[in-house]
């Protein structure tokens, strides 16, 4: 009996890829960038499997140049606006996606980054290595204090409540939080409180953004929502870059607004070199690092590969997603 074919649009940790080439028939991309798109609709031709990140678009057109063997698309990512769910389940194409594993390394990550926007601790880095520093400065480089602030949690998930936990728990933070449902773990055990969206901007101190993206979601952080924050106010985005404007947030930074900001992600990533983002001090910027920990990418890997087996063989996927 052949192996499955499949194709591999990145390389990834061996806790999923050795598994994947032992199994299968697969092609692995080697580039560190992305396949063009005309390559990736070759390379998927007469595929049984795809797994694919969130660079990679999955639509109509390539489900059809894979041809009609194609029984399942595992996404290396929790998210999956890459991919035409309501397309892939009316061919009957099976999507894997990999949550759970990067909830911790994510919610860490906003708060590196909130400590970092809040206590300067990039500019601090230039100061000294441009030489700058010349002695103890009374007023040198004051930062926002964190205990006792209120944090506003957007999108009270799996990572917006471990966001949340670690600002009650560290900071004794009061946790207020927007959400279409109401989270009864963060009200009992952290004392979340749940608000609209303009009370949450008009009274937190600190704003973690952990919602997905969707037409509900892009571009909510505008220019009127800024402009409720207070001046003293960091924002801070791990979730998708459209959720906010980048030009508005770099109005908001740049006039003083806000205080100053995190992000992991941006629209479009990477950054445009030539982006106004870039000029500020107050705008701490990471390359979409959040799951970057060994436990959480070998988890992301090893579930990205169980999909993928599992799908190739008609059976049902551990984190399947479904229209």
């Amino acid at each position: 009996m052949s192996q499955p074919r499949v194709f591999v649009t990145r390389r990834i940790p061996v806790a999923g890829l050795d598994r994947i080439e032992t199994e299968c028939n697969a092609e692995v991309w080697q580039e560190p960038l992305p396949p063009p798109r005309n390559l990736l609709l070759e390379k998927v031709v007469g595929c049984d499997g795809i797994l694919t990140l969130l660079t990679d678009k999955i639509d109509a057109e390539l489900m059809d140049a894979a041809g009609p063997q194609l029984k399942v698309v595992s996404n290396f990512a929790v998210g999956y606006n890459n991919i035409d769910i309501d397309e892939a389940t009316k061919r009957g194409i099976q999507v894997g996606n990999t949550p759970d594993v990067l909830t911790d390394a994510t919610a860490d990550m906003a708060m590196s980054l909130m400590l970092s926007a809040a206590r300067r601790i990039i500019e601090s880095q230039d100061y000294v290595r441009q030489q700058q520093w010349k002695t103890w400065e009374p007023l040198g480089l004051i930062g926002q204090d964190l205990v006792g602030k209120t944090i506003g949690i957007v999108g009270m998930g799996r990572i917006g409540y471990a966001a949340a936990k670690r600002c009650r728990g560290g900071w004794d933070m009061k946790v207020l939080y927007s959400d279409h449902f109401v989270n009864e773990k963060a009200e009992t055990g952290l004392g979340a409180q749940r608000v609209d969206f303009e009370t949450l901007l008009k009274e937190s101190d600190f704003v973690s953004v952990h919602t997905s993206l969707d037409e509900t979601t892009k571009g909510m952080f505008n220019r009127a929502a800024f402009e409720l924050m207070k001046p003293t106010a960091v924002f801070v985005n791990t979730a998708r870059g459209p959720i906010h404007d980048q030009g508005d947030l770099y109005t908001a930074l740049n006039t003083g607004q806000i205080f100053s900001a995190g992000l992991d992600v941006t629209d479009p990533e990477p950054i445009l070199p030539d982006d106004p983002l870039l000029t500020l001090s107050n705008c701490v910027i990471a390359p979409h690092i959040a799951s970057a920990t060994v436990s959480s990418r070998d988890g992301m890997a090893t579930i990205a590969a169980d999909n993928l087996l599992a799908g190739v063989l008609g059976q049902p996927l551990q984190c399947r997603v479904t229209s």
